[in-house]
């Protein structure tokens, strides 16, 4: 079952497949697993650095290269025996941490291009893509399962590699600032400002959609559990 996500279970196994050799051949130059969460988590906070200059395109390149590169580190760690709990709580931490400071630049650099409905939607897709991780955090942390939904990380960082990309690819957000004003301007205008408006929207949106399905998720087996447990009156041996 894919919990509704976009990927399915059998596509994830096998991209994790593929990431094996080249997590093996990071291993062989020394690399452990803990230091590959590092390196990603701090190339993640270079494609925030990039979208808050500007650098749309290379902020894109580097999320879709360091989402890709999140993949070594627990390949690395599940074909060595070298899985461990902190490497699992460092590499959750990490990778939120590193997401949202890729919405922050966002934040920053539409912004600074004065392309406020830029900066409110990198707000908002911030706030419920954080959620989207606590719902599942909280589901295991009360012993129920919790990862399910449309936009899980993975999801929301394609949705976010290809906004930022398409934005450079079209120059952009040069003409934001006054493309704004009336719908038709916006959807004529020849920047990328409405490439990442449909991005951020879609990553918020789905991240909602998400939120909800966990919730719903985590209530129906809590109302399985309640149907399991005995009847009160009955006599347990």
């Amino acid at each position: 079952m894919s919990g509704g996500s976009l990927v399915t279970p059998a596509v994830r196994q096998r991209i994790r497949g593929l990431a094996v050799p080249i997590a093996l051949a990071l291993g062989r130059l020394g690399l452990t697993p803990n230091a590959l969460t590092v390196i990603g988590f701090l190339g993640t906070c270079a494609a925030a650095v990039a979208a808050a200059l500007q650098a749309w395109a290379l902020a894109g390149v580097l999320v879709l290269v360091f989402g890709i590169f999140d993949l070594f580190d627990g390949a690395l760690a599940r074909a060595t025996g070298r899985a461990s709990r902190f490497g699992a709580f460092l590499d959750s931490t990490l990778d939120r941490t590193g997401e949202n400071l890729v919405y922050v630049g966002i934040v920053i650099g539409s912004g600074a291009a004065g392309y406020l409905v830029g900066s409110g939607l990198g707000a908002l897709a911030l706030a419920l893509a954080s959620v989207v991780t606590y719902t599942r955090a909280k589901a295991e942390a009360v012993g129920l399962h919790g990862e399910v939904g449309v936009a899980p990380r993975p999801e929301r960082l394609v949705l976010l590699a290809a906004g930022l990309i398409g934005t450079g690819a079209r120059g952009g957000l040069a003409g934001a600032a006054g493309a704004v004003s009336w719908p038709e301007q916006w959807l004529t205008t020849v920047d990328g400002s409405w490439v990442l408006f449909l991005s951020l929207a879609l990553i918020a949106g789905l991240s909602g959609i998400t939120v909800i399905q966990r919730i719903v998720h985590v209530r129906s087996q809590l109302d399985q559990q309640v149907t399991a447990a005995p009847q009160g009156g009955a006599r347990e041996r």
